[in-house]
């Protein structure tokens, strides 16, 4: 029996609403500015933790191979057909970003807008999707912190 913490993933996955559409926003209003540049900066940072820590809990809840990267994390999961290839292709790139952000932030290129800030808000609500489905397939219906069935 696999023990799956969902209200741990369910809570990771309810942030990608706001996440998305601060890259939206990010996207559509670039100036180049610090305000946005910041805001940009965030919003990845966050998503790279939330697709990390998702599929952490995935890996140890369904005892998947052990994770030796962040870029393992991405890659188990999506041998294990937790999310399809194209998904898999720009959390790969996400996940990269990690290092600058967190530990060379000093460096980090605040006045240019990152190819991934327009792809990415997509491609997270398509995670969160993949993510409910699998966890579903496996275990039975998922749900959400309010206890709405997540479709």
């Amino acid at each position: 029996m696999y023990y799956v913490n969902r209200e741990q993933i369910a809570r990771r996955l309810d942030a990608i609403p706001e996440v998305a559409e601060g890259l939206r926003q990010v996207v559509q209003a670039w100036d180049g500015g610090l305000i946005l540049g910041m805001v940009q900066e965030r919003c990845l940072h966050l998503a790279v933790e939330i697709v990390t820590d998702v599929g952490s809990y995935l890996i140890d809840g369904f005892i998947m191979r052990d994770a030796s990267s962040y870029d393992d994390i991405i890659q188990i999961n999506y041998e294990e057909n937790v999310f399809d290839e194209s998904t898999y292709g720009v959390l790969r790139q996400l996940v990269t970003l990690r290092k600058p952000l967190v530990q060379d932030y000093y460096s980090w290129q605040r006045t240019v807008l990152n190819p991934l800030s327009a792809a990415l808000p997509d491609v997270l609500e398509q995670f969160s999707g993949q993510v409910s489905t699998y966890v579903e397939k496996e275990l039975g219906p998922f749900q959400g912190n309010e206890g709405q069935v997540r479709e």
